[in-house]
């Protein structure tokens, strides 16, 4: 059995496995994985601060708010928001600061390998599995 050393996760299976089978079942776009895309990408990059750069966090956190404050319909409503934003017909100062967020936080109560339960990503008890990884993600990141 293997720890993640970002997100603290033990199991057989790597994190960014799980990540790629759950990536599958989110892109099928069928019910209960498609809705939850985002919020999934966003707790799933959270928890693995590799992969953010300083400031990249606040959208994923926003979303993660607007998902346990309001549902998978506040969560689409904000990445619709930001899909149309994010056009070439919009003005956005580029990035030039590559260096990871040093107010990543390490170790979760709940992880991508909780989500997966028995490494499949059942659809029984997914969104809730998912409210739990939103709700420990959001938790450690207040500190």
């Amino acid at each position: 059995m293997d720890t993640c050393p970002e997100c603290g996760a033990a199991g057989e299976v790597p994190c960014e496995e799980l990540f790629g089978r759950l990536l599958a079942l989110d892109h099928s776009r069928q019910a209960p994985w498609g809705p939850l895309h985002g919020v999934a990408v966003a707790c799933y990059r959270l928890q693995h601060p590799a992969s953010l750069t300083e400031g990249s966090h606040t959208f994923l956190l926003e979303l993660l708010r607007a998902y346990v404050g309001g549902g998978a319909e506040a969560a689409t409503r904000l990445t619709e928001h930001a899909r149309r934003a994010n056009s070439h017909r919009v003005l956005r100062r580029d990035r030039t600061d590559d260096t990871p967020d040093p107010r990543a936080p390490t170790g979760f109560a709940f992880t991508v390998a909780e989500v997966a339960a028995d490494g499949t990503f059942p659809a029984e008890g997914h969104p809730e599995r998912v409210r739990s990884w939103s709700e420990a993600t959001l938790a450690a990141w207040r500190g």
